[in-house]
């Protein structure tokens, strides 16, 4: 099962952050199926030639898909913003209904963190939930990179994360079995 399976099954934030993690990879390797198998592909030695057959046709589908949408220098896959748009019915849904007074209060504890994030990368039109994943994603790149992250940023990615977090869940769980809001 590839990672973006499993992922997928698991933990919706996690497979967004992943899916990025691998448009970048992509973008990095000039969208070239060649290098994307010469510099990434090859590490994946304990894969079956099934399997490794498997993954780079996934991996060029990826690709095809990035031309096609156009978004080979920025931008995010059509399938990608989908989730966005899954997550943020799933989110006004739950904030909505009055069961789900938790959910509301971590949402409403993440609120100020996001609206000083949309002030201040200048794009206020960005939905909340694509700014929460900019702050995860861009945290995670620098900790990849093994730089240095402020207190202020590490102090506003707690309750986003703790946001993100509660919402993957009842995905999940709305994925399972559809939840009642009313």
């Amino acid at each position: 099962m590839f990672i973006s399976q499993k992922l997928r099954k698991e933990n919706i934030a996690e497979y967004l952050l992943y899916m990025w993690q691998i448009e970048d990879l992509l973008r990095a390797c000039n969208m070239d199926i060649d290098i994307v198998r010469e510099k990434y592909l090859s590490r994946f030695s304990e894969l079956s030639p099934t399997q490794q057959k498997e993954q780079e046709q996934w991996y060029s589908d990826l690709i095809d898909m990035m031309r096609s949408e156009h978004i080979v220098q920025s931008g995010h896959l059509q399938i990608n913003r989908n989730i966005i748009l899954n997550l943020r019915e799933l989110h006004n849904s739950l904030i909505s209904s009055d069961k789900f007074p938790y959910f509301k209060a971590t949402y409403y504890n993440a609120l100020p963190v996001i609206v000083e994030l949309r002030k201040k990368s200048g794009v206020e039109s960005v939905e909340e939930i694509e700014t929460c994943f900019n702050l995860l994603y861009g945290v995670m790149l620098l900790r990849m990179q093994g730089k240095e992250i402020t207190k202020e940023t590490e102090d506003g990615l707690k309750p986003v994360s703790s946001y993100i977090s509660m919402l993957a869940g009842y995905f999940l769980k709305n994925e399972e079995t559809p939840l009642v809001f009313d």
